[in-house]
């Protein structure tokens, strides 16, 4: 599946402190373009931050567009995955969300 920047879509991700994969929500940071070129995608974890907080997580105010459930942050947590492994696609990140993960990035890039 070739997304655009900002979808949300389910993935099956990884974690570094345990050996498992889980299908989890993410946000695509990376355009169409380079999604269809490079047959990858670079994608941010989406989680509920129940136990844990970053201070770089950004909250995601319409959750709705997003098409998820439940209250979640988008954390800085970035994999790059293959296409063929995007299962479906949630929703999108809307414009005011955009804006505070524009804002982010550009502070975490400095």
């Amino acid at each position: 599946m070739i997304c655009d920047r900002y979808d949300v879509v389910v993935v099956p991700f990884p974690f570094s402190e345990i050996p498992v994969i889980k299908k989890r929500p993410v946000f695509v940071l990376s355009g169409r373009q380079f999604n269809d070129e490079n047959g990858n995608t670079l994608v941010g974890m989406i989680t509920t931050a129940k136990k844990t907080a970053w201070p770089s997580d950004i909250n995601i105010n319409n959750l709705q567009a997003a098409g998820l459930k439940i209250d979640c942050v988008a954390r800085w947590r970035l994999v790059t995955v293959p296409n063929d492994l995007i299962l479906r696609k949630l929703g999108h990140i809307d414009q005011l969300d955009q804006i505070a993960f524009e804002q982010q990035r550009i502070r975490l890039l400095m």
